[in-house]
């Protein structure tokens, strides 16, 4: 479905503060909506209807295409729902279904159905593609034992199994890729962490996201050389313009209407830039650090009183006016419900503090978006061995230095720096579209948004009540 949008928005977008771009939508705007378990997620175009000759739908080298494991209808990602459907039509088959990193192990058997089926099982399950990267050269640490229920994994491969992120709402990226592997460094006259030096100057954003679809496709697709830079190019024509949100709540109905800004419209309208809201230095341009990031739905916060005692059952607030103002209390309740942070690496030590009394933007700050506005990353413990599931691998790592040594599921940042206290970091990923991409971080092991609430909840003793979990799960299901 098409819907003519020109006159009712001219949007500024930036991407990093390097490269500007106005761009008024044009007489026709590409709208593609898919249901989900909360209603319906939305994608835009702000280029005009979305061009399906694009290289991103194209099938390279060993028959993928961009799109094999970014589906539009799965929130640009890919659910085990999909892929199990996928699956079952092509006897696992189809192209998303490749040793090299769909597999659990490159070495695993695919000769038969039910062989195939025991070699994807971390597809079919989580949604999880097998990442191999080797322990860096210079690192900190050793890695002193490994524990991989599939074999393969080794110092110069270990198996890391991961969820793979949505390329789209790209424009307010600063981190690309979980550990910001594809986050290509800059000089000082880039964009640069306030109070770092020049190792946190980056590029623009346009060559990290040039590097990450060519590397995309050597790896995942296999394609001999890669891609020249004009199909690169092509590629972020498109996925520069897409912007993708949660568009209509089952209950509260149009996320747009009646005071409502939810849906992708007002989200290829919001401002962004390096630093922007910054909870560290403050806002790169104000100054000033304010935790009511997210304000799309201050208007529907009384929306539903309590009906007056003695109210007759059916005649207090509709089931959509309830619904309205459980999303806005959610809302209220991610910017200002306090809790003590402690224990995050990348967050206290970095301030210098064993505990800081945050909320949920003192991480998801970029405005009515969600992620960080410069690269940072955090272990939150998602990697520990305490969390571990039987169907991860689990690497023993030793310091180098002190001889301490520690367990973790995926090291993260660490196997891009070397060093010890990066392992487990991990980037803060953008909340918009949330609904249509289960599971959950980056290791697909929060089923549902109520997972990923109740394990803050119990990391931080947040203490939050069934309404207030029921409040926030709504909040994060109408992004």
């Amino acid at each position: 479905m098409r819907i003519r949008a020109s006159g009712l928005l001219a949007l500024t977008l930036a991407l990093t503060g390097v490269l500007d771009f106005r761009s008024a939508f044009g007489a026709e705007t590409e709208i593609a909506s898919a249901p989900n378990t909360r209603g319906s997620n939305t994608t835009i175009s702000t280029a005009g209807p979305i061009n399906s000759s694009n290289l991103f739908f194209t099938p390279l080298g060993n028959g993928r295409s961009c799109a094999s494991c970014h589906d539009q209808s799965a929130g640009w990602s890919v659910t085990p729902a999909l892929l199990v459907a996928r699956f079952a039509a092509s006897n696992g088959l189809d192209p998303v279904f490749l040793p090299v990193d769909g597999a659990t192990s490159p070495n695993a058997a695919v000769a038969t159905t039910a062989e195939r089926s025991m070699a994807y099982s971390m597809l079919l399950g989580k949604g999880l593609f097998r990442i191999g990267l080797p322990i860096p050269a210079n690192a900190q640490f050793s890695l002193v034992g490994i524990d991989d229920p599939y074999g393969f994994a080794s110092p110069a491969q270990l198996s890391l199994f991961r969820r793979p992120l949505p390329p789209v709402n790209e424009n307010f990226l600063t981190a690309v890729m979980w550990d910001g592997r594809e986050t290509a460094p800059g000089g000082p006259s880039g964009e640069c962490i306030k109070g770092r030096g020049p190792e946190a100057c980056f590029a623009p954003l346009t060559t990290s996201l040039a590097n990450q679809a060519n590397n995309a496709v050597l790896t995942h697709a296999q394609l001999p050389g890669g891609l020249t830079a004009a199909q690169a190019l092509e590629i972020l024509d498109l996925t520069t313009t897409l912007f993708a949100a949660q568009s209509i709540d089952a209950v509260a109905g149009n996320l747009a209407a009646q005071g409502g800004h939810g849906g992708p419209v007002a989200l290829a309208a919001q401002g962004f830039y390096f630093g922007i809201n910054d909870p560290f230095a403050g806002d790169y341009r104000t100054g000033r650090f304010n935790r009511n990031a997210m304000n799309l739905f201050a208007a529907w916060i009384n929306k539903a009183p309590p009906p007056p005692p003695g109210t007759p059952p059916g005649k207090g607030p509709s089931a959509q006016a309830r619904a309205q103002a459980s999303i806005a209390r959610g809302e209220v309740l991610f910017n200002t419900r306090p809790f003590m942070i402690s224990g995050v690496a990348g967050f206290n030590d970095v301030l210098g503090r064993a505990k800081v009394e945050g909320t949920c933007t003192s991480c998801h700050s970029a405005p009515n978006v969600g992620a960080q506005s410069v690269p940072r990353y955090f272990n939150t413990g998602i990697s520990s061995a305490a969390l571990r599931t039987p169907d991860l691998p689990l690497y023993t790592l030793v310091d180098r230095a002190t001889g301490v040594s520690l367990e973790t599921s995926d090291p993260g940042l660490a196997l891009q720096t070397g060093l010890w206290q990066d392992i487990g970091k991990m980037k803060v990923p953008g909340l918009r579209d949330l609904a249509a991409r289960a599971p959950y971080f980056h290791n697909g092991s929060a089923p549902d948004i109520a997972h990923v609430i109740g394990f803050y909840d119990r990391r931080f003793q947040i203490g939050l009540t069934r309404e207030e979990q029921a409040d926030l799960a709504a909040f994060l299901g109408a992004l």
